[in-house]
């Protein structure tokens, strides 16, 4: 059995198709904040081994450890990522406003 379950993702306001999608979305801004801190780390590193720090203690321990589906599991239950099942209707609206407004 998954925990945590589906109902307690969604406590009955979305279905498991929004519940997928939001989940994908929010993995892939973990997948990308992962890229942005392993780059950091790399950067930073001079070559010189007596004082450079490992690559992976650089890391958030999080999601270095972690796959970033389950890290999204966990964020969106905490409530550090909310679904909003509206927002594709406002990015459409407002790209159609702008292109109105180009006319």
């Amino acid at each position: 059995m998954l925990h945590p379950t589906i109902e307690e993702l969604t406590g009955g306001q979305y279905n498991r198709y929004e519940l997928a999608l939001a989940t994908a979305k929010c993995a892939r801004l973990i997948t990308d904040e992962y890229v942005r801190q392993h780059d950091a780390a790399e950067k930073s590193i001079t070559g010189n081994k007596e004082t450079d720090k490992p690559l992976n203690t650089m890391i958030d321990r999080e999601l270095r450890d972690e796959k970033a589906v389950h890290v999204a599991v966990n964020r969106l239950k905490a409530g550090e990522y909310v679904i909003d099942v509206h927002a594709g209707d406002r990015i459409e609206k407002e790209a159609a406003d702008e292109a109105a407004d180009e006319e």
